[in-house]
């Protein structure tokens, strides 16, 4: 039986690790799991979900909340993110992350970092972000599972998933002014950015986030996840990344339109 179970894994490649941080990336929500401290029961809810810089999840709960005394109690926890779409819910690709939660002080640089992703990924926040009972948690994951649909399961370990290294902390010092620029300069090229590089059809979109790996765009309730040809290495590659996928979308468009 053991070995039966180990051939359903499929060896974790490329595609599945892409797979895998496209759903991390475009959350909106996600079902929570912890652990009630009074019987240790699982005690499982939705909560709206953003990223930090590196990939870990964010949530913003409030004490009020039954999952928020449980992870103070213990910090151990699962986030299931995926949203089924048509026709069967489970032939949908879902992943499942267990992960440490840790509540960020609030005043401090980490917690100023992550309330700016949290707001931008989810700015009808903004209007309970700063009361007083509610926290900021970051979700350290540790491990994940990918069920990409049908006969698609595989295993994924914290590398798989987050970016580390000096381009997290460079490209969070200037990420939120080049969102700002991007979205008040050039709607154009990030609309070229969700057409031409996320197949994602409507107007209006803007960047919510900007990491190693790409960018989030948001159109009203919608995201979608674009990445980058390579990932940076350096938080001054930004720039002429950006300007040369914005020139090549444009081209694909223009020999789209002549065929």
């Amino acid at each position: 039986m053991g070995e039966r179970k180990k051939d359903v894994i499929r060896e974790t490649d490329a595609e599945a690790i892409r797979l895998a941080k496209t759903l991390l990336r475009s959350a909106r929500s996600g079902a929570l799991a912890v652990l009630e401290p009074r019987t240790g029961s699982p005690l499982a809810s939705r909560v709206g979900v953003a990223t930090d810089i590196d990939g870990a999840p964010l949530i913003l709960v409030s004490m009020l909340s039954a999952h928020t005394p449980a992870l103070l109690a213990d910090p151990r926890c699962s986030l299931l993110l995926g949203e089924p779409g048509k026709g069967d819910p489970l032939a949908h690709p879902r992943l499942t992350l267990i992960c440490g939660a840790s509540r960020l002080e609030r005043g401090s640089d980490i917690h100023a970092r992550a309330e700016r992703r949290y707001l931008n990924r989810n700015p009808k926040a903004s209007l309970y972000a700063g009361l007083g009972d509610f926290s900021i948690f970051r979700l350290e994951p540790q491990r994940a599972s990918l069920n990409g649909g049908f006969g698609k399961a595989y295993l994924l370990d914290r590398s798989d998933l987050t970016s580390s290294g000096p381009i997290v902390e460079e490209l969070a010092a200037s990420e939120q002014s080049a969102i700002e620029h991007m979205n008040a300069e050039h709607l154009d090229a990030v609309a070229v950015y969700a057409h031409q590089f996320a197949r994602a059809s409507g107007e209006g979109w803007t960047i919510a986030g900007l990491d190693a790996d790409g960018m989030d765009l948001m159109s009203g309730d919608s995201v979608c996840r674009v990445f980058f040809p390579q990932p940076l290495v350096a938080a001054r590659e930004l720039r002429p990344v950006l300007v040369e996928m914005a020139r090549g979308g444009r081209e694909m468009m223009q020999t789209s339109d002549r065929t």
